[in-house]
């Protein structure tokens, strides 16, 4: 085998292994990149963007139907077809050679295909093996999980991929998940046309944040034709012709054309050559504050293999955390946006915005908290969304520190908001100091205020 020698070697071109190579050509290190599939990542093309661009068309017209002069301007259904030519636009139809110019730009090498740990600072590709001076960082992803439902491989299901890059739309679509994928598929299929059907094991949709959005969402699914059946679970998957029949556990069926498969997501540790370096294959990898593997100073991982926190958006700041510690320039003594301080959108109609706690984990850690619920269109700027727009804003407020440790706001187009509350969270911002950041008029954002006036400041 041919061996090259570089600076760090990143394995993964998704945004976490983008980042880290930026930041470090940028910084004057000679960097590799290895990627097998795409340069860009699940997100690009199988993910974030494409989910989105399903997603916006219903928003935006469920949006204008509520504000009167533009809802009588709107006939018909959204047109499929011109959304899907949208979302194969911004996915580039799965070419990632608008990816390259990047990388070529900073002077990263970028290697096509699997890359795996041959020992320490070691990683093949191919034939060519690529040895690091200083750092290897694994920045590979996640994977969708399939549970064991008898039948359930036999069945070809749909992951996330097929669902946010099919061609044309099923008639019928069962989803097996009601978290935030299963939920935003759910949304994007109804909202083109398609009859969806929704299970989720669990008493509720997304189990992980606050009843009321669970339920604010969970109303607008109903309303766009979506049949949800909670508190069930799926036993058993059979594939009849183009048919998918899932049967439940109360022995009711859910009959559709396809199945997408929405259970979670499980790390892709398994072929990286882990054990080549003393590290278990499976499970995530434990970091410590800089991602960095403990007890291996030239090794860092960073996004959903080391299981932290699986948005992309934590990627790249991890990303960040890594390459300012390689180039001697770390960027704090401790991980300030890990686990609560990580802020997430799902984008439903209405869209939910959190970051830090929520009732449940705030009384789980021990906080006591004085929980502040607003309206998130009650005030003038609300007005302009038209009339009957779901929304709450809960804050929730630490009673010994007086500092906000928890926010979620539902509603339109809310996903913008979530910025200053998470500034305010991960930056234990005084609510007396806080006080003095006022809001604009008239928009909603004047819900601070509102806060404000509810806490007496």
């Amino acid at each position: 085998m041919q061996e090259r020698s570089f600076d760090v070697v990143v394995v993964g071109a998704g945004p976490g292994g983008e980042v880290a190579a930026g930041r470090l050509a940028g910084g004057g290190l000679e960097v590799a990149i290895v990627e097998d599939r795409k340069v860009g990542g699940e997100c690009s093309y199988w993910a974030c963007i494409p989910s989105k661009a399903l997603l916006r068309p219903g928003e935006l017209l469920a949006e204008a139907r509520r504000v009167p002069g533009a809802a009588e301007a709107i006939t018909g259904p959204l047109d499929a077809a011109a959304v899907l030519r949208r979302r194969d636009e911004l996915i580039n139809d799965l070419n990632d050679s608008g990816q390259l110019p990047w990388l070529e730009e900073r002077g990263v090498t970028l290697f096509r295909g699997r890359g795996r740990l041959d020992g320490e600072r070691r990683v093949v590709v191919g034939d060519e093996v690529l040895v690091a001076r200083k750092a290897v960082i694994l920045a590979g992803g996640s994977a969708p999980a399939l549970p064991p439902i008898e039948g359930l491989a036999d069945a070809s299901p749909w992951t996330n991929r097929e669902a946010t890059t099919a061609k044309t739309l099923p008639g019928r679509l069962v989803v097996l998940g009601g978290g935030v994928v299963g939920s935003e598929l759910s949304q994007a299929y109804a909202s083109l046309g398609t009859r969806v059907t929704l299970i989720e094991g669990e008493r509720r949709l997304l189990p992980r944040e606050e009843e009321f959005a669970c339920e604010q969402v969970t109303a607008s699914l109903t309303e766009l034709g979506v049949d949800i059946r909670t508190a069930q679970k799926a036993t058993s998957v059979r594939r009849e012709g183009d048919t998918v029949v899932v049967t439940l556990g109360d022995g009711s069926t859910a009959v559709g054309d396809e199945l997408l498969v929405a259970t979670g997501r499980v790390p892709e540790t398994s072929d990286l050559g882990l054990a080549t370096v003393g590290i278990p294959e499976s499970g995530y990898i434990k970091v410590d504050e800089h991602t960095r593997v403990p007890g291996k100073d030239w090794l860092y991982v960073v996004g959903d293999l080391n299981g932290r926190a699986l948005f992309t958006h934590m990627a790249k700041y991890q990303a960040a955390l890594a390459a300012g510690h390689i180039l001697g320039r770390p960027m704090a003594a401790q991980h300030l946006a890990d686990g609560t301080g990580a802020p997430r959108v799902i984008f439903t109609d209405p869209q939910v915005a959190a970051v830090g706690h929520t009732t449940a984990t705030a009384a789980a850690a021990g906080i006591s908290v004085r929980v502040v619920d607003l309206p998130t269109s009650g005030n003038a700027g609300g007005s302009y969304y038209g009339s009957g727009a779901r929304g709450t804003s809960r804050f929730l407020i630490d009673e010994e520190r007086q500092v906000l440790v928890g926010a979620t706001i539902t509603g339109s187009e809310v996903a913008d908001f979530l910025h200053a509350a998470t500034i305010a969270v991960v930056g234990e911002v005084p609510l007396g100091r806080l006080r003095h950041a006022v809001p604009s008029f008239p928009t909603r954002s004047e819900i601070w205020l509102y806060l404000f006036n509810e806490l007496g400041l």
